[in-house]
């Protein structure tokens, strides 16, 4: 049985992923962190086969998490970025899983590891590590370099360009799509399904079939009558949005609480 460590800096994700670990009946964890330096001194002093490692955290992200670490254990990357902005990242001795984790994709995971803890070199491990550092750092930095960081809003021949970080939330509303910022809503050639589809799921979240939230804006979060929750924005108006009860959790997993 292997031994595995969980990184995470959302307390959620890392209850949830050493359960599903245990559930497999073939990993031992043998610990788990929501900082990466503590995580870096129990690793230190414990050793394990194979760690699973979120990528991004504050403070310090999962590929420098892993450049000071010594020895180095096969990794599997957990993130919530689709997976056609990891493809530079995909390579033979590292795999990853996009959050939340489907138990089919874990067992692909661990298959993989088992097969290379049975005929891979160390020095094939390090080239692939090499690898991946190289394209980490000529993405600018950025695994998320996938996703845009402006939307276009037509109206006539007048075009505006939005920052994406002004604006709160998108919601949809008489067969149309908006885009809702402090100064007024613009519409935009979008649904809300490809909105979701194409922007950041760590900073946009699907809270009903009709809003995709910004989680940048949450103020708070308040129950509500049926199970449901609202979710108060920081903006001035201090708009409230109705979370749909099949998405509380979701919601809460995302702002980690």
């Amino acid at each position: 049985m292997m031994t595995a460590f969980v990184v995470d800096d959302e307390p959620l994700a890392v209850k949830r992923l050493t359960r599903l670990l245990r559930e497999t009946g073939r990993v031992n964890v043998a610990g788990s962190s929501t900082d990466p330096v503590d995580a870096l001194a129990a690793l230190s002093d414990h050793p394990v086969d194979v760690l699973f490692l979120d990528i991004q955290m504050p403070g310090m992200n999962g590929f420098e998490m892993l450049g000071m670490l010594e020895p180095q254990p096969l990794v599997v990357f957990t993130t919530a970025y689709d997976a056609y902005a990891l493809r530079a990242f995909e390579v033979n001795s590292i795999d990853y899983l996009l959050k939340p984790i489907e138990e089919r994709h874990l067992a692909r995971a661990l298959d993989k590891i088992e097969r290379l803890r049975a005929g891979a070199e160390p020095a094939e491990w390090k080239k692939a590590l090499e690898q991946l550092r190289t394209a980490l750092r000529e993405g600018g930095g950025a695994a998320e370099s996938g996703y845009p960081e402006r939307i276009a809003s037509r109206l006539g021949e007048r075009t505006h360009i939005l920052e994406l970080a002004k604006i709160s939330h998108f919601f949809a509303h008489d067969k149309l799509s908006y885009a809702a910022t402090e100064a007024k809503n613009y519409v935009v050639d979008h649904t809300i399904t490809e909105l979701e589809q194409k922007l950041s799921p760590r900073q946009f979240c699907r809270i009903h079939r009709a809003t995709l939230l910004n989680l940048a804006w949450v103020r708070e979060v308040d129950a509500w009558f049926g199970g449901r929750v609202l979710a108060r924005l920081k903006d001035a108006k201090g708009t409230e949005l109705q979370v749909a009860r099949d998405r509380v959790q979701e919601l809460k997993k995302r702002l980690g609480i």
